[in-house]
């Protein structure tokens, strides 16, 4: 009070004013806040009904976890609607049967007419016996020569030369032991079990033989194009042959595959696939074999990550530079799928190439170091690192190889290799030609029964 006894009549007017002002614009905030308040009170309400599933405004309501029925209410009331129905279709009847009921259940009148309430279809494969065709060679003698004359059979007549299995059954031994894998032994079994037929294990062992012969030129026309491609991917695992370890070989491209079984592994070997004449990008992984090819190479970065995660795994302080080599990688991913020319996509990978050399040449020479070994594969490779970027339509990995090999691989599995030159021969033959067929969308069993017909039919052979 002595402090207000102080001041002047025109400092109290003006310090009343202030307050004034001050105290209006407090209420002005509080009504602010109390709008503020009601409306989310409002909200909270709102949302407790929604989780309560009442609709009596109690916001006390315990949650209640919606049933089945009522989740796939609420899924179809948001699924958009299809403009047609996407259930299974019909499959065209071969034969119908007709099920009425004959007399009155209740007081046995007979019963006719009627109306068709439905219809229900079962797929069944008939178990019928296998046809034996028998063919009856008659011989004519000419009454004005002399001469007898006696007719030939052929491919036309469904008979391949002296086989006394048909084109069909052929096709189904073959498929079923290269494209389903399934032992000879088993596919005896199979065909006793559906037809009654018994075949030795000779006679299907020959059976695979006669369609490797004639497989020839399908798969001398598969090479010929696996030659001229643009880029190949190529990769090697190992095979035993009569107890003894060789190495199969796979050459593969988009729409072909081709096998082949040698004892060694070195380098000569993919050279005498691919021949002298290819010159695409070879897609393969850190193995020295495939340095003889001077063109361009494209090294698989999967098995290089795999280098380097090992790396990481053992020593967690290599994680660092593990996470650049990733980013450079993906760097060069982004590069090519951008729209460039030759000339700039040159630059990108020379440019990708200077960066990863920087951060792998420190570890080069370093062996104690946990990244020496991916960082001296990159030292050496560095070249053939980034050929996906000048090349946009080569893959970065080796994948296509590696899928294109794993059949042989779960084969080797099963029948532990081949026996003989000859069988391995066969093997890779026909692996070729139904792995094309699967890359190129075909049916097995009938286009071998094709090969079979083209191969015995005397227009294909006077070409041949």
């Amino acid at each position: 009070m002595g402090h207000v006894d102080k001041q002047t009549r025109e400092e109290l007017i003006s310090q009343n004013r202030a307050l004034c002002a001050e105290n209006a614009a407090l209420k002005a905030t509080l009504a602010d806040l109390e709008n503020r308040l009601s409306e989310l009170s409002a909200e909270v309400e709102m949302l407790r009904d929604k989780l309560s599933g009442g609709g009596n405004g109690s916001s006390a309501a315990p949650f209640i976890k919606p049933n089945r029925q009522q989740r796939r209410e609420a899924e179809r009331a948001e699924r958009k609607k299809r403009k047609h129905s996407f259930g299974r279709k019909r499959d065209v009847a071969t034969e119908e049967v007709f099920h009425a009921v004959e007399h009155c259940p209740d007081c046995g009148k007979k019963l006719s007419g009627g109306y068709e309430q439905s219809r229900h279809q079962v797929i069944e494969i008939p178990r019928a016996p296998v046809r034996i065709i028998e063919h009856v060679i008659i011989a004519r003698r000419c009454g004005y020569c002399g001469k007898v004359h006696v007719p030939k059979l052929g491919i036309c007549d469904g008979v391949v030369g002296k086989m006394r299995l048909g084109v069909g059954l052929m096709s189904l031994i073959t498929t079923l032991s290269v494209a389903k894998r399934m032992p000879q032994r088993a596919i005896q079994r199979l065909l006793e079990g559906l037809y009654g037929l018994h075949i030795s294990i000779g006679e299907i062992n020959e059976v695979l033989h006669r369609v490797s012969e004639w497989a020839k030129p399908t798969v001398a026309q598969i090479l010929r194009k696996i030659r001229g491609s643009p880029d190949v991917n190529a990769d090697e695992t190992g095979w035993r042959e009569d107890g003894i370890n060789g190495y199969l070989w796979s050459v593969s491209t988009g729409a072909e595959r081709f096998y082949y079984f040698h004892r060694r592994r070195a380098g000569r070997i993919i050279r005498h696939i691919l021949g002298s004449k290819f010159e695409g990008v070879l897609g393969c992984d850190f193995y020295a074999g495939y340095d003889w090819y001077l063109g361009p190479k494209q090294r698989c970065w999967v098995h290089l990550f795999r280098l380097i995660d090992k790396a990481v795994q053992t020593h967690s302080a290599a994680k660092v530079w593990a996470d650049k080599v990733h980013d450079i990688y993906k760097a060069a991913k982004k590069a090519s799928r951008r729209k460039a020319d030759k000339a700039t996509r040159v630059l990108l990978r020379e440019a990708l190439q200077e960066k990863l050399l920087t951060i792998a040449e420190p570890y080069q020479k370093d062996k104690d170091a946990p990244q020496h070994k991916p960082a001296k594969l990159i030292c050496r490779y560095l070249s053939e690192l980034f050929t996906f970027v000048e090349h946009p339509n080569v893959a970065s990995s080796n994948n296509a190889a590696e899928r294109a090999i794993r059949p042989a691989v779960i084969s080797r599995k099963i029948s532990g290799g081949t026996r003989s030159a000859r069988g391995s021969q066969t093997k890779t033959r026909l692996m070729s030609v139904f792995a094309t067929w699967k890359l190129q969308g075909k049916e097995s069993i009938a286009a071998c029964a094709e090969m079979i017909v083209a191969a015995n039919t005397p227009v294909a052979n006077c070409h041949q």
